[in-house]
């Protein structure tokens, strides 16, 4: 055999091997014309626990801290054995790799983890796939690229993974050991992602509870034109009377405009229209996917996920979905009219909306400088079969579907108006919105009716369909009314939402030389971790889901009281992301990207050692585990009561209540979880 095939997943290596003709079933693997496809499930090696470097490190103690490894190990999963084992008997005869794994760096990382683990010293290639459809398949296999131009990706994600064990392994002992010294018995995990994610949630709740909400005044008039009514509001020319935000905070002043202008009629001083045109939206990126149907549909973001991998993976009905970018290259333009033909082949209601289409129309999503290592999600060239997708997956690929169809109508345009009006010396202003072209509107008719009915206050001043005006012209007044209104707090966070505030780091960071920097590129995860690192905080409970909304636990506003601002700051993440970017860039080498990394952390457990930790929790009443030294949790099982250490099943240590004597639990009768 000459050449492998290493492929991320089963289903990934069926769908390649099948194009291939390898259709021969051998032991973990597929193989036919002379070709070997075989598989991982994911990572099928993970980062090695501290006992693997020092079989002392399996105690915690503060005095062993920090650990930095010099020479990084990795274990075999012990899920992942047998296929490990299968895919190192491959390796060992084969002549070449071609590295067929999701194209990012985390796929670039599952195979070449498995290469060095095994010592793999024959050819590397990369096959990198945007869709799994036959006809994107064939045309990557036509296009496989040297290994050396995909490697850097590899340097990047061994950063992510070495900076995570880093940061989780240290802060973790070292925090909950020194809330130990305290007098708490409490686990405080630390990620260098996760923390401050639940630092983002902590601020706005505490925003939320802190809000002080403050009375303000609108003057409303209703004004009886020609050819009906319409609604203008008061704009106070006094400075004195407007807070920050240009709301009236003077009920006296707002009270006599209205005893002043009432029944007054209003005299058109403004009256300027200006045609505007719309551009229809980009194609979707994984978090604006993610966003949007958490808004709609109140889908969670890693629900959002598992459905764009079926959609891609199964249904072959879109390309690749892990993507930070929601532009197009421009050769893709050319496959429009077979994406097109299998739309409608799959559905064939679009006929309608396929025959106002024009395909040669060149909208701004085509733009090969600003593609990223993938493009934005959009249908493939292949039919897929809609009566197999359920009611969300559809969803999900009709919102994919009509963004890309968007790109052949027109720009919606419509004439935009100005209005300004002298009531007794008073000026009232409004604005008008009268559309021309719906263009590419018609597909979003709904998505429109849904988000206006969110604000039908809003929808009547700044949206309405304004009646013929002209200028210098006197309007009669039907009402004018006060309106007492008072401000409102910052929502809670949904899924979709959060999303949009790890995505956009820089909006809570006021450091204005680092938000500078941050706006660049950066972000806290990646488009592959975000729904990932929610559903941690979610499973370790220190965040939890109110309805669509999700807030902190208890829990988690102590963890982040207790953590140094460096661990917690958003920026300071987003940071080292752009410095991962960096590495996969070739701009900063892997190696010093790691030394940064250890120098913070040494840092961090000397701040750790004298940190002030003041949790609102019994103190501990159990001892230190035997085994390793670890806190101890009370739990029970059939035998009675005992002390379980809270690193089972890592640990097994137990104390038995009222004994005293340790002993190792051992059978499922003594299970700690």
């Amino acid at each position: 055999m000459s050449r492998l095939f290493l492929c991320e997943k089963p289903t990934q290596a069926r769908d390649i091997a099948k194009v291939l003709g390898a259709s021969e079933k051998g032991n973990g693997c597929l193989k036919g014309r002379g070709i070997t496809v075989t598989w991982g499930f994911g990572h099928l090696l993970e980062q090695a626990n501290p006992e693997a470097y020092d079989p002392a490190l399996k105690r915690w103690s503060m005095e062993s801290l920090p650990i930095l490894p010099t020479q990084w190990k990795l274990e075999v999963k012990p899920s992942a054995k047998k296929q490990f084992t299968v895919v190192k008997k491959l390796l060992s005869s084969a002549s070449e790799v071609v590295i067929a794994t999701d194209a990012d760096r985390e796929g670039e990382m599952i195979a070449r983890e498995i290469l060095e683990a095994c010592q793999f010293s024959g050819g590397v290639s990369r096959l990198w796939l945007p869709a799994l459809d036959e006809a994107s398949i064939r045309k990557a296999l036509g296009d496989i690229r040297p290994g050396e131009s995909t490697r850097l990706l590899y340097h990047a994600a061994l950063g992510r993974s070495r900076a995570d064990w880093l940061v989780g392994m240290n802060l973790t002992r070292a925090f909950t050991m020194r809330a130990k010294q305290l007098g708490y018995d409490l686990l405080l995990s630390v990620g260098r992602v996760q923390t401050p994610v639940l630092k983002l949630v902590v601020d706005r709740d505490r925003e939320i509870a802190n809000f002080v909400p403050k009375p303000f005044w609108e003057v409303v008039a209703v004004f009886q034109a020609e050819g009906g009514t319409f609604q203008a509001k008061w704009q106070p020319a006094d400075d004195d009377v407007l807070d920050e935000s240009g709301r009236c905070i003077n009920q006296s002043a707002a009270q006599a405009v209205v005893a002043r202008c009432q029944g007054l009629p209003g005299q058109v001083t403004t009256l300027e229209t200006t045609r505007k045109r719309e551009a229809p939206p980009l194609a979707m990126d994984l978090g604006t996917l993610q966003q949007t149907c958490s808004k709609r549909w109140g889908y969670g973001a890693q629900q959002v996920l598992d459905i764009a991998q079926a959609l891609y993976e199964t249904h072959k009905a879109t390309t690749y979905p892990r993507t930070d970018c929601r532009y197009l290259p421009l050769s893709q333009l050319d496959d429009a009219q077979q994406v097109v033909t299998a739309l409608l082949t799959s559905d064939g209601e679009l006929a309608p909306v396929v025959q106002s289409l024009d395909l040669t129309r060149k909208s701004r999503v085509w733009n090969d400088s600003k593609i990223t290592a993938h493009h934005g999600i959009i249908p493939t060239t292949s039919p897929c079969d809609t009566s197999k997708m359920s009611e969300a997956e559809w969803n999900v690929y009709d919102l994919v579907r009509r963004h890309y169809l968007a790109q052949f109508l027109p720009p919606h345009e419509y004439d935009h108006t100005d209005v300004a009006l002298e009531v007794a010396g008073e000026r009232f202003a409004t604005t008008g919105r009268q559309v021309q072209v719906e263009g590419w509107k018609v597909l979003f008719r709904n998505v429109q009716q849904d988000d206006a009915a969110g604000d039908e206050a809003t929808a009547k001043t700044s949206s309405q369909a304004l009646p013929p005006l002209q200028a210098h012209a006197n309007v009669p007044q039907s009402s004018l009314d006060l309106v007492s209104k008072t401000t409102t707090p910052p929502k809670p966070f949904a899924e979709g939402t959060l999303i949009g505030a790890m995505k956009n780091a820089a909006r809570f960071e006021p450091n204005p030389k680092l938000k500078a920097r941050l706006k660049e590129s950066a972000g806290i995860g990646t488009e592959a971790t975000r729904a990932g690192i929610i559903e941690t905080l979610l499973k370790r409970k220190f965040l939890t889901k109110k309805g669509r909304a999700i807030v902190a636990t208890a829990t988690g506003r102590q963890l982040i009281d207790a953590l140094p601002e460096v661990v917690t700051n958003p920026g300071m993440t987003a940071l080292w992301e752009q410095a991962l970017d960096s590495v996969a860039a070739g701009e900063l080498s892997l190696e010093d990207f790691m030394a940064k990394q250890q120098t913070l952390v040494e840092r961090l457990i000397e701040q750790a050692k004298s940190a002030t930790i003041n949790l609102p929790q019994e103190p501990a009443k159990s001892k230190a585990c035997p085994e390793c030294g670890a806190p101890m949790k009370k739990r029970k099982n059939d035998y009675g009561s005992f002390w379980g250490c809270t690193k089972y099943p890592d640990c097994k240590g137990m104390v038995k209540i009222g004994s005293g004597k340790k002993r190792q639990g051992k059978g499922r009768k003594a299970s700690n979880g």
